[in-house]
């Protein structure tokens, strides 16, 4: 893990704060640290951190920096350091120009991973600005002595690990991504025969198994995907990965199984799948696309039908881009599909919404 910690230079208590934090991770990351008068955007390009790691408010260059490492796709994790208590920011609108720095400053804490406050007071304050409910506590050794150097490094490393384990789809190589797929098809099928894309996992020691299995339990498909590697017999290590903490965006929700949504299966396939169709049209998510990839393996499938039926709701066109979806994500072969499969501008909408679900 690399960290990159910017601060202002003129601060020398947040700069002894920075200092302490580089002091005590140095054996257990990369620690990088820059001050407001060295080219932090080079920095950013040359050394590419997992995390920029941003001290202290109303610096434009500071600012600038966290917007230059979002749109690399860092990860921005940022410490007010007390700049923004309701006194401070008071004195500061006062100020000239002050108005487009507090929206600028708005916006990159809104964008943040987590914000770190150094004290209740400030975590309640910063709290009633509703710019980021991603919030820690972790005090300040510099200027308190209710924690020690040694425990302030590890709190405040077990938040970078917690940002390095959210949205880990983002994080994935293509060789995991891809095993992924072929997982959940084995899972499904329970036959590591029909998964033509077993060969291609020569090396199972080539996936990022962690992030895979955070993922899938986010996902809430881990069932699926530790059946698949059972089927498949891919070595892989025992992850719990309920006890491993993330961040997630504000508009997520754990998703639940297809039945507690449209009520249990009653007999009638065409109805069923309707249904399922019908919920992913509302929001796609991965638990949904297999379990209806699950249901049109059935023999019980009518394609007539339900084609038939699928006109009738106007969903037709949706279920073509869907059912390109699901030959990507769960590995579904054409001669199961009800229709062909469509790869258009609706597709790529509902591809970028399950790149997304996790995203902050």
């Amino acid at each position: 893990m690399k960290i990159l910690h910017i601060y202002p230079k003129t601060d020398n208590l947040i700069r002894q704060h920075v200092m302490l934090l580089a002091e005590g991770m140095q054996q257990s990351a990369t620690i990088l640290t820059a001050d407001s008068g060295k080219n932090i955007k080079q920095l950013i390009i040359e050394q590419e951190p997992d995390i920029l790691h941003c001290h202290g408010c109303w610096n434009p260059k500071l600012t600038r920096a966290t917007r230059t490492a979002i749109s690399y796709g860092i990860r921005v994790v940022m410490t007010p350091h007390g700049q923004l208590e309701p006194w401070i920011a008071s004195q500061k609108r006062a100020q000239e120009g002050i108005v487009n720095m507090l929206s600028r400053q708005k916006q990159a804490i809104e964008n943040s991973y987590t914000v770190i406050t150094l004290g209740k007071l400030e975590r309640l304050n910063f709290k009633k600005l509703n710019w980021n409910r991603r919030v820690e506590e972790i005090h300040n050794a510099v200027t308190t002595n209710t924690i020690t150097q040694e425990e302030m490094c590890s709190e405040t490393f077990a938040v970078y690990q917690k940002v390095m384990d959210s949205n880990t789809l983002e994080q994935m190589d293509d060789v995991s991504i891809k095993a992924l797929s072929t997982i959940i098809k084995a899972g499904i099928l329970e036959d590591r025969r029909w998964c033509k894309a077993f060969d291609d996992i020569r090396y199972p020691q080539d996936i990022d198994w962690r992030r895979l299995l955070i993922y899938a339990d986010h996902e809430n498909i881990r069932n699926y995907v530790d059946f698949g590697i059972s089927v498949l017999g891919l070595p892989t290590a025992s992850i719990d990965t309920e006890k491993i903490s993330s961040y997630f965006p504000d508009t997520y929700t754990r998703p639940q199984p297809i039945k507690q949504i449209i009520g249990d299966y009653q007999g009638d396939e065409t109805s069923y799948l309707l249904k399922i169709i019908g919920q992913l049209y509302k929001k796609p998510v991965l638990l949904h696309l297999i379990e209806l990839t699950r249901e049109l393996y059935r023999d019980t499938v009518n394609d007539d039908l339900l084609l038939t039926a699928l006109e009738e709701k106007k969903l037709t066109r949706f279920a073509g881009s869907l059912m390109q979806i699901l030959k990507e994500q769960t590995g579904l072969d054409e001669g199961f599909m009800p229709l062909a499969p469509c790869d258009n501008r609706l597709t790529a909408k509902i591809r970028k919404l399950l790149t997304n679900h996790l995203k902050i």
